[in-house]
């Protein structure tokens, strides 16, 4: 079936320091550093891209790290958690880990029947570890400390927290394809039967918190996965019929994107699985060499003069 929302593509999230958010990602969490590139509007700034081998949508986790920005705090209008998935018996092995490196979090709870840990980054992005009921079979990345039977598969889930969530939860079923699976308090979740992973979005509705503040430790925007340019635009089209304001398409070099908010209050958007992350490195390559849009190549000794060092 042609048109359809594949789940999530890529979450993109606010850091502080560069070297340690790269530290974090790759030495604790064990996932692969696969585009080491810089901000289409901020040249002097990082885009870091984390995710399995071979850079799968539903796996891949971005940052702007910006040296010095000021704090976020949670709250509505936000992505408020990033669910990762996990293999089966493996949350105890993460919380040595975690334990070990230092990173604060909480004893394993269980939601909707799934088991999750809990934990915070460096910048205090919350992040939950989650055993889901089906297994997943996403292959990952693995490392000399954390082998495949502990290894981060993909994104599992999001968290929107919202005062309202009725207008959110029309936009994830009637325009992009999610159904409501399950309610337990004010927790909604929504889950689309287009793909098996990174499949879901939980809603919850926080009547008379306030609007939390986008800055580091936050999720700037969720993007949503569709198959090429052709879907990109029929989504458009649909976005638009809704009476939301929406990009004109933008291209990101691994992707085709449109940006649109949520009436919650969420930057959304819509990327394609084409070209992918291997158009400028091999499988092999990726992540090892500074990458930069081309209208910034002739710029490239002045741009890494800034950046800071990784190593």
């Amino acid at each position: 079936m042609e048109n359809q929302i594949l789940g999530i593509h890529h979450i993109t999230a606010i850091a502080g320091k560069a070297k340690t958010n790269y530290d974090f990602y790759t030495k604790v969490l064990g996932l692969r550093f696969i585009k080491k590139t810089v901000n289409f509007d901020d040249p002097n700034t990082y885009h870091f891209y984390y995710g399995n081998e071979e850079g799968t949508p539903g796996t891949i986790l971005t940052f702007f790290p910006w040296e010095g920005i000021q704090a976020g705090r949670r709250g509505t209008r936000q992505v408020t958690e990033i669910g990762y998935s996990v293999p089966a018996g493996s949350l105890e092995f993460w919380q040595k880990r975690l334990d070990d490196h230092h990173v604060i979090y909480n004893k394993v709870a269980e939601k909707f029947g799934e088991q999750y840990l809990t934990f915070l980054d460096p910048d205090g992005l919350k992040f939950e570890l989650t055993v889901a009921k089906q297994q997943d079979t996403r292959v990952p990345w693995t490392t000399a400390d954390v082998s495949a039977a502990h290894a981060i598969r993909g994104f599992h889930h999001i968290t929107i927290t919202s005062n309202k969530i009725e207008k959110t939860a029309a936009v994830l079923t009637e325009l992009l394809g999610y159904q409501l699976q399950e309610q337990v308090v004010n927790r909604s979740r929504f889950v689309t039967d287009t793909v098996a992973e990174a499949a879901i979005v939980d809603l919850v509705e926080a009547t008379g918190e306030a609007a939390g503040l986008v800055a580091g430790g936050s999720v700037h925007h969720v993007a949503f996965r569709v198959k090429d340019e052709a879907t990109l635009m029929y989504y458009r089209d649909k976005i638009s019929a809704m009476g939301l304001n929406i990009t004109e398409k933008i291209d990101r070099n691994y992707f085709y994107s449109l940006y649109f908010r949520e009436p919650g209050g969420v930057l959304f958007e819509l990327a394609t699985d084409n070209p992918g992350f291997m158009i400028d490195e091999s499988k092999e390559e990726l992540g090892q060499h500074l990458l930069l849009p081309a209208q910034y190549e002739e710029h490239r000794s002045a741009i890494e003069a800034v950046l800071p060092k990784l190593d």
